[in-house]
């Protein structure tokens, strides 16, 4: 995502990144395996049928068993599904005024010596700094809280909210230091899949927000920081929080 007042490293690059490394393991011999037993489905065919039928037969199992493997539940779906989440998330949140807004995509925590996580997204604008989460969630299913959990539908959701919140803690811990000064971060998660009520849902600290929403819900909060202020606090996260590229890729 380039242009003006956003970061230089792109929505989900790591993320695409570790998919297509997963995927592209045994590549060659899964579609091996996956065109000797379409032809035998197409021989067994042959032997119940016409010719063609054979031939019908091999390619619809070639394609069946093709996209069952890709969507099948596993890491490598899992990677996929989340470096598209993160990327729809990028795009919204491009349409932020970049006369207030910066935007940061996909940063490591620069005090772990080998980052295993990294953070979705940074916003630093007029209206607060926002470390951001895109998560996948069932399709369909209503977002909502209830006694002091939350919830999918009939199902309950764990872990997201400490993250979320976990990782506000950090940005703020790394600004502040950086800065010398206390630096507030607002956790926030972006939510793809199910449905999110307009004014999004709030669970502790953390706020959920509809992806189409999210620009709205960030522009529309009270201005706090000057232009000179936002400008400062974007060049502290670009030096403490680098693209997690840089580290799965050094040069």
């Amino acid at each position: 995502m380039g242009g003006g007042g956003v970061g230089v490293s792109s929505a989900g690059a790591s993320a695409l990144y570790r998919y297509r490394a997963l995927a592209g393991e045994h590549r060659w011999e899964r579609r091996a395996v996956r065109a000797v037993l379409a032809c035998g489905a197409g021989v067994v065919a042959v032997g119940l049928s016409v010719w063609w039928v054979g031939i019908l037969v091999a390619v619809l199992f070639f394609a069946v068993h093709a996209t069952y493997a890709r969507y099948r539940p596993g890491p490598v779906t899992n990677w996929r599904r989340g470096a598209s989440a993160e990327r729809r998330t990028g795009r919204r949140l491009s349409r932020l005024d970049p006369a207030g807004f910066h935007v940061l995509h996909d940063r490591a925590f620069s005090d772990d010596p080998v980052p295993t996580t990294n953070l979705d997204h940074l916003v630093v604008g007029l209206s607060g700094i926002y470390a951001i989460a895109s998560r996948r969630f069932r399709w369909g299913a209503r977002l909502h809280t209830e006694q002091n959990r939350l919830w999918t539908g009939s199902r309950p959701v764990t872990g997201v909210t400490a993250a979320a919140a976990h990782a506000a803690e950090t940005v703020a811990a790394l600004l502040s230091e950086e800065l010398d000064q206390d630096v507030q971060v607002t956790p926030m998660v972006v939510v793809h899949g199910a449905r999110v009520a307009r004014d999004g849902v709030r669970h502790g600290r953390v706020l959920f927000h509809a992806a189409r929403s999210i620009p709205r819900a960030i522009a529309g909060e009270p201005v706090i920081y000057t232009s000179a202020q936002v400008a400062t606090l974007a060049a502290a996260a670009e030096r403490r929080l680098p693209p997690m590229m840089e580290i799965l890729l050094p040069e």
